[in-house]
């Protein structure tokens, strides 16, 4: 990532509320996944789920064109 990636980036940092959501999702979420992977640090596990979810995606996306193209 450039150094222009990277501020625009922190430009676009949000906050997020989530709404109808199970506070025993959440705190199970907390306990199984948080805690032990990140320390505690919700806002570390969310982001960095949604970057392996994405990067996921992109993969899953090459393979099919990949494969399209073949």
């Amino acid at each position: 990532m450039t150094q222009t990636e990277r501020a625009t980036e922190e430009d676009l940092l949000v906050s997020l509320t989530f709404r109808n959501f199970s506070a025993e999702m959440l705190k199970e979420f907390a306990l199984k996944i948080v805690k032990p992977y990140f320390h505690g640090n919700m806002n570390k596990a969310v982001q960095s789920l949604m970057e392996k979810a994405i990067n996921e995606e992109t993969m899953v996306n090459q393979v099919i064109i990949g494969t399209n193209k073949g």
